[in-house]
């Protein structure tokens, strides 16, 4: 089990918790607040016509989740010790898989401001990495969990189909700010709000230039922000305390939309002032939460 979970007690302070693990030679993180459990592998049961990076399912506790192989995802080798390997539990937008690793180390306590953008890396893993710590001699990376099951499970993604019951009409009047580290996702959300009427949409890729935007000279045309949690620099707990401690932003309505609003996570939303928390990928939910807060007719 992760025993040091939820152990970050404030709210809106910019840190976050990392589990690093090992897969080759290469060193990963994942943040604590996506993590149920670390187990030892489990006899998987193999599926017919699966991804060849899924190993099969288990079953825990009554939940039956698939095993994905992250060294087969990462196009790595192999584990060479695999009395070392261990099953770590995840949910992620409402979806519990277990990710097969080489090893796991120990917990570490960061700042959002720690990690960098992962803009030098080899192109193919740069598409899978959200950010890069810089600690001691060692460069963790963070990677993007959510796209290496989106690839596996494309129904678990944000897509136009989730809009179905939304009435398409003109919302193109009120003009939205999204901070979303992700590529993929700013795309997706592009799409599915454009589809929705929502067409001035404005992106940033973290919470200080979102922040930023807010505080420069067009940020009085914002009408509503949304927010992911996870973003190198700011995250989105710190950026929604910020917005909500400024006497000029306060009154903006903030919507956090992540894929980790689990119980601990939604009590630090609502400590930081967010007027509404949504989890990924459920995009309808998120236009119908827009109408009533811009007060669409």
């Amino acid at each position: 089990m992760v025993e040091n979970k939820g152990i970050l007690l404030e709210s809106g302070t910019n840190e976050l918790e990392v589990i690093v693990f090992e897969i080759g030679q290469g060193i990963f993180g994942i943040n604590v607040m996506k993590v149920r459990e670390i187990i030892q592998p489990l006899d998987v049961t193999l599926m017919p016509h699966s991804h060849p990076n899924v190993e099969g399912i288990i079953r825990l506790r009554e939940e039956v989740m698939p095993v994905i192989n992250l060294a087969k995802a990462l196009g790595f080798p192999e584990s060479d010790t695999p009395s070392h390997d261990k099953l770590i539990v995840t949910e992620l937008n409402k979806v519990k898989v277990a990710f097969h690793v080489h090893s796991v180390s120990r917990i570490h306590r960061i700042s959002w401001e720690q990690i960098e953008k992962p803009n030098k890396l080899s192109q193919g893993l740069q598409d899978l990495t959200i950010g890069v710590i810089k600690m001691d001699e060692n460069m963790i990376l963070l990677l993007d969990y959510e796209k290496v099951v989106y690839d596996i499970m494309p129904d678990s993604a944000i897509s136009l189909n989730k809009l179905e019951g939304i009435e398409a009409k003109d919302r193109s009047h009120k003009q939205l700010l999204v901070a979303e580290d992700s590529p993929i996702l700013r795309q997706l959300l592009k799409d599915v709000l454009e589809e929705a009427g929502y067409t001035r949409l404005i992106f940033t890729e973290d919470g200080k230039q979102a922040m930023e935007y807010l505080e420069g000279k067009n940020g009085k045309r914002i009408d509503l922000l949304i927010t992911d949690i996870e973003m190198p620099v700011m995250d989105g707990h710190h950026l929604t305390k910020r917005v909500k401690e400024n006497p000029a932003l306060k009154s903006l309505p903030v919507i956090i939309f992540s894929s980790l609003i689990t119980g601990d996570l939604y009590h630090k939303g609502e400590r930081v002032g967010a007027d509404v928390q949504i989890s990924k990928p459920e995009v309808g939910e998120l236009v119908e939460h827009l109408d009533r807060l811009l007060e669409i007719q």
